[in-house]
């Protein structure tokens, strides 16, 4: 059974979901599944833009015969070689032997590393700013190096004005027949995973992504056509500035989150009164996460969505919690930046925590850190440690 629908003038959609895979890159949770968006243009030369992940390969070939009827398929353009879109090339290959690849000299080099045709025979190299025609379509290559591969690039079809982004404006979540962005309720049921994505996926490469960002500015947009999740065709700027924000690292809007890592209680009840304390002093949209319970992925989304954040640690075998340390150097590694911190520790017998939390933070970039010296408690907060707490409360809230 076919399960295409077209898109634009020529243009169809030809990809899958899939809602059995419970780990995206074996690491993310994705509890609604994630899309696998391919694209078929059928003009005077065929046009396929991108395959799809071996889960939801037959769907795909499905739709592809169906699309081209019989028609043989002349061109293949490769965005992206990760293999949750180029797992089937092989397989196009095999049933489309005349097909041409067309990708950047980067992106033959990694097919060729992971299939055994003889790419080179059946490839055409393009760089930027080369043009591909299919008749009435024109296809034009824009560079888009570390967004998040060496080798991504980005098609613009001149003719319909259409955006194909590669991993970009991408975003978690299988798709249930509406396909545009415009048919959801997107800044309600899509935003959170649009940026957990961004974040975790991409979110290291902030200026890779501006410099493609500013190239787009100069191309007349009426759709983008992402790899994963919905397709836009309206709001475009909205999006767009979505991305700006998260590109260059600016809190998105105002609140604080606080994350904890409690093994008997007692460090959890000093942050919940702290943020009551927050809370009286008229701080609006306070988050708090337990760092044993909720995976990084969220946890790093929601420290870059804010400005503010309370780190609050036990201190565990005379080192940091290890869901804490992950977190910190997860966040390290994506380049937190921009923002203003609290340090909380807590211990019985020996307090480490606050510093190993202090060393991480303070190796990174543009870190406030509103408490130079962690609040310590020392097993339970009580007496002068509860003014230690409303004075952070305070510095926070400023």
């Amino acid at each position: 059974m076919q399960l295409t629908r077209k898109i634009a003038l020529d243009t169809f959609y030809v990809g899958s979901s899939d809602r059995r895979l419970e780990l995206f890159e074996n690491i993310y949770p994705i509890e609604r599944g994630v899309s696998y968006n391919s694209y078929l243009v059928m003009d005077e030369k065929t046009v396929l833009l991108d395959t799809v992940d071996h889960s939801v390969s037959r769907q795909f070939l499905e739709n592809v015969r169906y699309v081209l009827d019989g028609r043989k398929l002349d061109y293949l353009i490769v965005n992206h070689v990760e293999p949750d879109h180029c797992a089937t090339i092989d397989s196009i290959i095999r049933e489309y032997p005349e097909c041409r690849i067309v990708g950047n000299a980067k992106t033959l080099q990694f097919i060729s590393q992971f299939f055994s045709f003889d790419v080179a025979s059946k490839s055409e190299t393009v760089k930027e700013g080369d043009v591909l025609s299919s008749g009435k379509h024109s296809f034009t290559f824009v560079l888009a190096p570390m967004v998040h591969w060496p080798e991504v690039m980005v098609t613009y079809d001149t003719l319909t004005k259409v955006l194909f982004s590669a991993d970009a404006f991408g975003t978690f979540g299988a798709l249930s027949g509406n396909l545009f962005a415009d048919e959801v309720e997107f800044e309600k049921e899509w935003l959170d995973d649009a940026r957990r994505y961004y974040l975790n996926i991409v979110g290291k490469y902030g200026v890779q992504v501006m410099n493609v960002l500013k190239k787009a500015s100069d191309i007349d947009i009426s759709m983008i056509c992402p790899l994963h999740g919905p397709i836009w065709r309206k709001d475009l700027g909205w999006f767009i500035d979505k991305y700006k924000t998260w590109a260059s690292y600016e809190a998105e809007e105002e609140g604080v989150v606080i994350v904890y890592s409690s093994i008997y209680g007692n460090t959890e009840q000093a942050v919940n009164y702290l943020a009551l304390r927050l809370s009286d002093l008229g701080v609006r949209n306070i988050h708090m996460y337990d760092a044993s319970k909720t995976d990084c992925s969220y946890l790093l989304s929601e420290c870059f969505r804010y400005p503010k954040a309370v780190f609050a640690s036990v201190t565990y075998n005379l080192e940091l919690f290890p869901k804490m340390e992950s977190l910190l150097l997860d966040l390290k590694a994506h380049l937190y930046q921009k923002r203003k911190v609290a340090i909380v520790e807590c211990g019985t017998w020996a307090l480490q925590s606050g510093k190993k939390m202090t060393e991480i933070l303070k190796s990174m970039k543009n870190i406030e850190i509103v408490n130079e010296k962690a609040v310590s408690i020392l097993s339970s907060a009580k007496g002068d440690v509860l003014k230690e707490l409303d004075a952070l409360a305070e510095a926070l809230a400023e």
